[in-house]
């Protein structure tokens, strides 16, 4: 079982990681106003873990219907995901991957993680 962890900012908001059981962070949330919608947006991506993947790395890909996880390559030619919300909204961003296969695990550990993850808020480092 992995964990949501909500941290602050230094802007003054909030923001989450899912964290696997290997302690790997698989994917990072916006910048949230507060604590409450930082663990509304953890509860978006329990709640849709499991949406269709639209392959936008290909030629001619096919648009799929809101919710979805967006498969990318960025501007330096790593492959990446967002998830989005049915509103549209991206939940959820994942590091740059090497390939697309490692990128698509990357999902696939979202999937096995969030159903069951605790929703954990961190406390900030004092210096």
């Amino acid at each position: 079982m992995g964990k949501f962890s909500i941290k602050p900012t230094s802007n003054g908001g909030y923001m989450f990681n899912l964290i696997a059981n290997n302690h790997q962070v698989i994917c990072t949330s916006q910048v949230y106003a507060s604590i409450t919608n930082a663990k509304a947006g953890a509860e978006s991506v329990r709640t849709n873990c499991s949406a269709p993947i639209e392959d936008q790395t290909v030629e001619g890909y096919e648009t799929v219907k809101h919710p979805k996880y967006e498969v990318y390559l960025d501007v330096g030619g790593k492959t990446r995901f967002r998830l989005k919300a049915a509103n549209g909204e991206i939940i959820a961003a994942s590091q740059a991957y090497a390939d697309k296969a490692s990128c698509l695990k990357g999902i696939a550990s979202i999937a096995a993680h969030a159903p069951e993850a605790e929703i954990v808020v961190e406390e900030q480092d004092s210096e």
